[in-house]
């Protein structure tokens, strides 16, 4: 942190002592409120072996005090003259004076004089201020320096604190030229707010540059944690990480919440309430850095900080045509300004944060408006999350829904991929959407409400909004063909979600539906929104399979999982919806034909890595269940295949799927001729099966065949075990006593959600969080999860869980 950040925090009540006068020359004294970083130092260390050193950061990030730690370390090649600049205000002939005085005090042999009637350099005055020099003498101080450092043997090392001269000014121009001529001796290092004017370029290429910025000055957690122990303050990992990140590892931010903490009576309240806009924060910023601002630049600081990435365009769409000559120098010379790529940028958290409560201070009948032009520009450029997010915050319900259905984003609204729009589209109801009074709408909210509450699984608000949308589709005039072509499919792509677990054949017919749609609108939407491809699909493969069309289900399944794994492209860290259902039906597709270790490798897939909480019910797990049944009885375990069964009908409850329901049925069955304890004939499994009516032709043979192999199991090898009176541990007969046994209850599917989070070690809250529940409800599933697995901690639980393959 830098001199006037300790000072600034020493009047705000820190508890180490007033800072003296700054000291323009000399390394100043380690203070007793540095919090060591070996990770910055050793970095200078190796920087200071080539002639140049950056440290570039905003203020209060903590460049001086890195650069005195290191001062301190004992690790520089040779003598270290500091010298404390004056911002942009450096006037040549007192720089030149201040930088031979520093190098004369680190005990670099200049000569006293370097021309007739110049002024002698003596030692540093009381007053801390080197003797200036004539303006006409310094660049005759400046050659005469580099004459004296160029016949050096040993480096030495300048240190130029606060330097930020104007580009091409005499100071900046000085220094590059110094360091052009005594590159061999000399090892420059700059701390600045920006980039310095020196020709960085150039030494980037040559390999004679080091640098730290923003990103790497900011405070890891351990650094963190170091600093609010200094205050008298420990708190949990978990706090430590979230005030580091709210701050964004920003010295000055995490000192002033130090501070603040050491008065607050539950510091660890303080850390989910502290954001830009505590007090302290704010008067730092806008003291030290928006009061400096000219009025074009302060309005574009603040009319631009309700984004959380801006470019150039956008940001001259909300402040104005002057923006773009103040955007490239504001974005170079502020360091709170990250790039992002692309011609992209990130502002920092806090200052964004700083800028907003001051626009909503001095201008809040302008945030929704801006809000609402942030949304358009964002929406004709394609980004439609951060377009959404904005309308919303506009509060314009009809913009949002039509940027959901003109982009056909619907699939986003449903859960159906990894990149999820805003939580807060998810939570919109039918009364929020379509209760405007007499104000008319479009289609569009009709469908954006259909989508949201199958979302959350209310399935009589969604078929009555979508009944709704078909009602308005049909009444739009015909001249707008290409938006009618939109929210028909947005409304195809509705209704096979509803549809997935009913009837095969409505299924098969909204599926026909929606493949004759998608010739009706552009193809690059069509590619930008893979997941609508994978649901329909996965729907077609998943009545292909239960009509008996196993070749060309698994053709379908497996193209919809190609389809889905790219709209999980963006994710691909998490699971989707779609792809655990394209390989949680191919697992049941290769149950039925018996191919039990192909059938578990995608059962596996598909529960890697748990799935996140993108539909209230998860519509596969009920198939998963049975697959593991299946797997369990040709494994000669029919205990585990009774608690599989059963846990199979328990996912049947949230999500029917009658052909799940009837294979369970005959998969119990035949649990029940096996645990007999007498070989089945032959004609029973044949009879097992041709009682199964609703089984369509196309599946019979295969069925039996599969049936038909996990009896054989049972009578090729524990009934002969059995007459000889092997232990049943080995027949598999009957679990053995050294067998974990299935709960007598079997868990909910949301009871199974959070205990697969649990498995991840994720707090309660953020399984709430993650869920879409209150934390209440999730002690109340957590309650339950213990009670059904007789434990009654959380390690417990998932070592208990893990024991009997619930995870």
């Amino acid at each position: 942190m830098d001199e006037w950040t300790q000072r600034r925090l020493s009047d705000a009540g820190t508890a180490s002592p007033p800072a003296a006068p700054p000291i323009r020359v000399g390394v100043p004294p380690l203070p007793p409120w540095l919090v060591p970083r070996p990770r910055l130092t050793s970095r200078i260390s190796r920087g200071v072996l080539r002639p140049l050193t950056v440290v570039v950061g905003p203020v209060g990030a903590g460049k001086s005090a890195v650069a005195v730690e290191w001062a301190h370390t004992g690790c520089a090649p040779g003598p270290v003259a500091w010298v404390t600049c004056d911002g942009t205000e450096e006037q040549p002939e007192v720089f030149w004076s201040r930088v031979r005085a520093a190098l004369r005090e680190a005990g670099v042999d200049l000569p006293l004089s370097d021309s007739p009637g110049s002024v002698p350099f003596a030692a540093e005055p009381a007053d801390g201020i080197a003797a200036r020099a004539p303006a006409s003498e310094w660049p005759r101080q400046v050659a005469a320096l580099t004459t004296a450092l160029a016949g050096r043997e040993e480096p030495v090392v300048l240190v130029l604190d606060d330097f930020q001269p104007e580009s091409g000014s005499p100071v900046a121009q000085g220094v590059a030229g110094l360091l052009r001529h005594t590159s061999f001796v000399l090892r420059l290092i700059v701390l600045s707010r920006r980039d310095p004017p020196l020709h960085l370029h150039r030494h980037r290429l040559a390999g004679e540059f080091t640098e730290l910025r923003t990103a790497d000055l900011a405070f890891s957690d351990r650094e963190t944690a170091t600093l609010l122990a200094q205050h008298g303050i420990e708190m949990r990992q978990q706090l430590v990480t979230a005030l580091r990140e709210r701050a964004d590892g920003w010295a000055a931010g995490l000192r002033l919440a130090a501070m603040s903490m050491e008065e607050h009576p539950h510091p660890e309240k303080f850390v989910t309430q502290f954001t830009g806009d505590d007090e302290a924060v704010v008067s730092y910023l806008v003291e030290e850095i928006l009061d400096g601002q000219d009025p074009v630049t302060r309005r574009l600081l603040l009319r631009t900080s309700i984004l959380d990435h801006l470019n150039v365009e956008l940001a001259v769409d909300l402040a104005g045509e002057d923006a773009a000559d103040r955007f490239p120098a504001l974005v170079r010379q502020n360091s709170f300004f990250q790039s992002a790529g692309n011609g992209w940028y990130r502002c920092h958290r806090m200052f964004a944060d700083v800028l907003r409560v001051r626009l909503r201070h001095e201008a809040p009948g302008t945030v929704p408006g801006l809000h609402g032009r942030a949304a358009a520009w964002l929406g004709e450029h394609g980004l439609v999350a951060e377009a959404v997010r904005h309308a919303l915050l506009a509060g314009d319900w009809d913009h949002v829904c039509r940027l959901v259905v003109h982009h056909l984003a619907i699939g986003q609204v449903l859960g159906l991929t990894s990149t999820r729009l805003p939580g807060e589209l998810g939570r919109l109801t039918p009364t929020d959407l379509l209760e405007t009074g007499s104000q008319p709408y479009g289609p569009e909210r009709a469908l954006v409400a259909a989508a949201a509450s199958l979302h959350r699984g209310e399935e009589p608000a969604s078929a009555q909004a979508l009944d709704l949308a078909d009602r308005l589709i049909g009444e739009l005039p015909g001249q707008e063909a290409d938006r009618i072509a939109r929210c028909r499919l947005c409304a195809a792509v509705v209704r096979m979600a509803k549809d997935r677990c009913r009837d095969p054949r409505a299924t098969r017919a909204a599926t026909v539906d929606g493949e004759r749609l998608f010739a009706q609108v552009p193809r690059a939407l069509l590619v930008e929104h893979p997941e609508l491809r994978a649901l329909q699909l996965s729907l077609r493969g998943r009545a292909e399979l239960r009509e008996g069309s196993l070749k060309a289900a698994e053709a379908s399944l497996t193209a919809g999982l190609k389809a889905a794994g790219a709209a999980g492209a963006a994710g691909a860290a998490e699971n989707s919806v779609l792809r655990r259902g394209c390989l949680a039906e191919l697992a049941l597709l290769e149950t039925v034909r018996g191919r039990s270790r192909a059938a578990n490798e995608f059962a596996g897939q598909a529960q890697r890595p748990p799935l996140p909480a993108s539909m209230p019910e998860d519509p596969s797990l009920a198939a998963l269940h049975l697959v593991r049944a299946w797997s369990c009885l040709n494994r000669r375990e029919p205990g585990r295949a009774r608690g599989e069964v059963a846990r199979t009908y328990a996912a049947l409850h949230s999500v029917p799927d009658p052909f799940v329901a009837g294979m369970a049925s005959l998969v119990a069955r035949l649990v029940t001729v096996v645990e007999s304890g007498a070989p089945p004939p032959p004609r029973s499994v044949d009879a097992l099966v041709d009682t199964a009516d609703w089984l369509p032709e196309g599946l019979r043979r295969s069925v039996r065949q599969a049936c038909a192999a996990s009896v054989d199991a049972f009578r090729d090898r524990a009934v002969p075990l059995q007459r000889t009176g092997a232990p049943a541990e080995v027949t598999g007969c009957r679990e053995g006593d050294d067998r974990p046994r299935p709960p007598v209850e079997a868990l909910s599917p949301r009871e199974h959600d959070v205990l697969q989070r649990l498995a991840q070690l994720m707090t309660t809250e953020e399984i709430a969080a993650e869920l879409y529940l209150s934390a209440n409800t999730v002690k109340t599933h957590l309650k339950s999860v213990y009670r059904k697995l007789a434990v009654t901690r959380r390690s417990a639980a998932v070592r208990r869980a893990r024991e009997l393959e619930l995870l």
